[in-house]
């Protein structure tokens, strides 16, 4: 039987709350008192957002709000109510402090300033959001949904339509805004993917030797960290034998191969990024 969805506790609702709201005012501020008076833009619904603001002149936090709204419910009927509401309040945020600040002078006149810092700021706001819970623009809802139909991965849809949407604010506020915009962009993702996935990057490594059990042992003792032994049965060979699946950080990777490579050379290892890590036993033992 399914269990029921659990509610969040007092103090997990206020954490929430907190984060969302922080994250949603660092967005403001990137856009208001950064980028917008410099006439650089964010990717997806921002972007198009701030188009429409300077064509138009209406304010930027009406079509903030108007535009996400028939992406919140498709976010409601693909990925949850918690989603939904969280989305909505983030947004909401967002599009008053817009207004706000709206008549805020810029921090900066210097575009490169404004493309480091508003890219930076940008980058913290939505991460933190998406990081407990919500999102600020409906782009990867409307790209999920794509990719289903079409197959085409969620990636590449996203910057199929910022390259339009770059291509477009190449018109509105003219091509060397269009470039800063990129760079802000781009720089935004990677600060917001530091937010969601951490500092702390680990690698998940697969490990096939035939001296498994002296490995297993050997990165226990001197790396502190767990391993799991998981059947597998050789293409080729057609033997029995175990391989072993480890979780590490960065910076104890390089030692990893070597301990492994020190018992068997020929052992085969496969290194992947792991985004986040949760439960188990992932804390480190003592090696001293």
């Amino acid at each position: 039987m399914a269990k029921t969805h659990r509610k969040l506790t007092p103090v997990e609702l206020l954490k929430k709350f907190i984060f969302i709201t922080a994250g949603a005012v660092l967005m403001a501020v990137a856009l208001e008192v950064f980028l917008v008076p410099n006439d650089i833009i964010d990717g997806g619904i921002t972007g198009i957002s701030i188009v429409l603001s300077k064509i138009t002149t209406l304010p930027l936090g009406i079509f903030l709000f108007i535009i996400n709204l028939p992406f919140l419910f498709l976010g409601y009927k693909q990925i949850g109510k918690t989603f939904a509401i969280s989305t909505l309040y983030g947004i909401v945020v967002m599009s008053v402090t817009t207004q706000l600040l709206h008549h805020v002078s810029p921090f900066t006149n210097e575009k490169i300033l404004a493309v480091l810092f508003g890219g930076l700021i940008l980058g913290l706001g939505v991460g933190l959001v998406i990081r407990f819970g919500g999102s600020l623009d409906g782009t990867e809802i409307v790209a999920i949904l794509l990719s289903k139909k079409t197959r085409v991965p969620v990636g590449q849809i996203i910057m199929i339509m910022n390259v339009f949407i770059f291509i477009v604010a190449g018109f509105v506020f003219g091509w060397d805004s269009a470039m800063y915009s990129i760079f802000t962009y781009y720089m935004a993702s990677k600060v917001m993917d530091i937010v969601v996935e951490g500092l702390n990057e680990s690698k998940s490594v697969t490990i096939i030797s035939s001296e498994y059990e002296e490995i297993s042992q050997t990165i226990q003792d001197r790396l502190g960290r767990s391993t799991t032994f998981i059947y597998a049965r050789g293409g080729y060979s057609r033997e029995d034998t175990q391989m072993i699946y480890c979780v590490v950080t960065r910076l104890e990777l390089a030692k990893l191969k070597s301990v492994v490579q020190e018992i068997d050379p020929k052992a085969f290892i496969a290194i992947e990024h792991v985004s986040d890590v949760l439960g188990g036993n992932f804390e480190k033992s003592a090696i001293h």
